[in-house]
């Protein structure tokens, strides 16, 4: 079964890229399954936008792809679909 999945409402692992890092750089959080590979992003336990600046914030709708890292399937954040 495909990490994509989203056809429950428990939160799954989601990815968002982090920006001023210097190199690529995905930060696991959580998000809401919406349907349609869309997904409500929550905050991490130490989410602090001064010293972590996400591409999405925390709170914001975004559309989710599969991708291969580190030899794993993961949904990572790659494209925001609301104005939150």
């Amino acid at each position: 079964m495909s990490v994509a999945m989203d056809s429950s409402t428990e939160p799954q692992a989601v990815f968002v890229e982090l920006l001023d890092e210097g190199t690529v750089c995905l930060r696991p959080t959580q998000g809401v399954p919406l349907g349609e590979g869309r997904y409500r992003l929550l905050p991490t336990a130490n989410y602090d936008p001064d010293d972590e600046h996400w591409q999405f914030p925390p709170g914001c709708v975004v559309r989710c792809r599969t991708e291969v890292w580190s030899g794993k399937e993961v949904l990572v954040a790659r494209e925001r679909i609301d104005q939150s």
